[in-house]
């Protein structure tokens, strides 16, 4: 539980589902946070109607921001970001530029999403361009921190760089791990191995103070616990991330199918049943939903678009931790030192 009052403001309208989705979860966060206040931006007569008869307690931690535009799931992302100034991620946005909120989270068009933070809140000093970064679990009950998910598809050394010192903060003030084992993503764990963006940032990073770089990693690697933050382009890190997504997904369904096959199999799977469903918790996708969008000047966390309630409530916790981690700021601290021992 968080000590003192915190307030998010929140995309209702955002995600495949909307308010199906959002609002249960946002309900959900305030009852398990008694000092959780929420901002909601959305069409307020679909709020409203949904919301129905809360308690009191409830409704007095919410605020109803009508917005009289959403950002569609297929929509250009110039075209949200010239035209949907009135649009409930721009407005949730808005709300945390403006010190009104501790953080955003919406589970609306990602390109979108993407540009409008970087036009409404800007980056912290030192940081060319923002990172999306999630949590992985990995051998151990530990987790890594991938990034960047998709934010930049094509990244030099020097961005490559600043990610990793943002994911080592991040890493540690989210997970206390202190120092973090920071690696790039690479083609083999050989010096050799690479193209010269990698090999640089190798470089960069072996001589930066403060942060724990402990050379490359291969894709097969991500979970094995050999490193708290892997780092590596938008371009790759998205199609990992989909890949580790849909491998989850796919040994789940065989599981399933193959414990509904006969009846000894159906038998045995109801006596494996405790093991089961111990390992699924454990790698179940909804409590790793929630990837930040980390370097800007406030909190962001960006949940998938066809996120469950539960899922959407497990970005909220994200953002809520972060914003008693006072993130942004200690990534500022960071990199500002970081920058000084460099010139």
């Amino acid at each position: 539980m968080i000590s003192s009052r915190l307030t998010i403001a929140l995309d209702i309208m955002g995600g495949d589902n909307g308010p199906h989705v959002t609002l249960p979860a946002a309900v959900k966060a305030l009852q398990q946070n008694s000092n959780l206040f929420v901002i909601l931006c959305g069409d307020e007569n679909i709020i409203g109607d949904m919301l129905g008869e809360l308690d009191p307690d409830l409704t007095s931690r919410i605020e109803i921001q009508h917005c009289s535009e959403h950002v569609a799931m297929d929509e250009l992302p110039s075209h949200a970001l010239r035209n949907k100034k009135d649009s409930s991620m721009r407005r949730a946005l808005e709300r945390v530029e403006c010190g009104d909120a501790d953080a955003c989270v919406s589970a609306g068009n990602t390109g979108a999403l993407l540009a409008m933070a970087y036009h409404v809140l800007k980056t912290i000093s030192g940081i060319d361009r923002p990172a999306l970064v999630s949590a992985l679990p990995t051998e151990g009950h530990h987790k890594l921190f991938l990034l960047d998910l998709g934010a930049n598809v094509n990244c030099d050394s020097e961005t490559l760089f600043q990610y990793a010192v943002m994911g080592s903060v991040l890493a540690e003030e989210v997970t206390g791990v202190s120092f973090p084992r920071v690696a790039l993503l690479n083609v083999g764990e050989e010096q050799i191995k690479g193209n010269d963006q990698v090999k640089f940032t190798a470089k960069l990073l072996q001589d930066a103070p403060g942060i724990n770089y402990t050379g490359f990693v291969e894709g097969n690697d991500i979970f094995t616990n050999c490193a708290d933050v892997v780092v590596t382009d938008g371009f790759v890190g998205n199609i990992a991330l989909k890949a580790c997504e849909g491998l989850a997904k796919l040994v789940l369904e065989e599981a399933k199918r193959v414990s509904n096959q006969n009846l000894m199999t159906k038998i045995l799977a109801k006596i494996a049943l405790p093991l089961l469903r111990k390992i699924y918790l454990r790698v179940n996708p909804d409590q790793y939903n929630g990837a930040s969008l980390i370097g800007l000047r406030g909190i962001v966390v960006k949940s998938h678009g066809n996120a469950s309630s539960d899922a959407f409530l497990y970005a909220i916790k994200e953002a809520l931790q972060e914003v008693h981690r006072q993130v942004p700021q200690k990534i500022k601290d960071k990199i500002e030192s970081v920058l000084m021992e460099r010139s």
